[in-house]
């Protein structure tokens, strides 16, 4: 009879190094989950280095700002050698979000959150705020400046935001369709994850939220 764990000419699992692979990045997603929904993440940590995948159907949000900000963190950046990564930041007071998905790859070890894919029960989140390298949908602002000292913005109500005299933009409301971005960061006073599902998937790239 075969071992159950599969023909030795391929290999056998090795379930000790299998849960810590999948032990830690679980819960390392799960303080993240309660800090998250406790509001006890500020804009001010030190962020990993490493970015996630973030993508959703929809995310209609009231009180929209976006300026630039260096993020520190105690990895070593190779191409400047400076601790700490240049961001958008992206903030908003109120948020619904529709169809959130949330990856992040460690190692062979893909973690995956989903969350508001009921239709009439979107994530909810307050004091939003996200450091991320890349965004990409079809956005659509209300009453919007640009081009406004990043210092001066107040729509999203955090206390601090970019360098005097640095750009920065800021909306009454926004909605973005086919949302997709690599962030550093999130953090937010109040996230309310419906329906909220964590699943862990090993050696499988294709479980990110996109490819890219």
């Amino acid at each position: 009879m075969k071992d159950a764990q599969g023909d030795p000419e391929y290999g056998r699992t090795n379930w000790r190094r299998f849960a810590v692979a999948v032990g830690v990045p679980a819960l390392v997603a799960g303080g993240l989950v309660v800090a998250l929904a406790n509001g006890a993440l500020a804009a001010s940590f030190s962020v990993s280095g490493t970015q996630f995948k973030l993508t959703a159907d929809r995310l209609v949000g009231e009180g929209f700002t976006q300026y630039s900000k260096q993020l520190p963190t105690e990895k070593v950046q190779q191409s400047t050698g400076q601790k700490y990564v240049v961001a958008a930041m992206s903030g908003i007071k109120s948020a619904d979000i529709y169809k959130l998905c949330q990856s992040v790859a460690a190692g062979p070890v893909v973690l995956r959150i989903e969350a508001g894919t009921d239709p009439d029960k979107p994530a909810e989140a307050d004091d939003l705020l996200i450091g991320m390298s890349e965004l990409s949908g079809d956005a659509t602002f209300q009453n919007i400046d640009i081009g406004q000292d990043a210092s001066t913005l107040t729509a999203d109500g955090q206390k601090e935001h970019g360098e005097v005299g640095s750009f920065g933009q800021q909306a009454s409301d926004v909605t973005i369709v086919g949302l997709k971005q690599k962030a550093y960061m999130t953090s937010a006073s109040t996230f309310k994850l419906t329906g909220m599902s964590l699943k862990l998937f090993l050696g499988d790239s294709s479980k990110e939220c996109y490819q890219g």
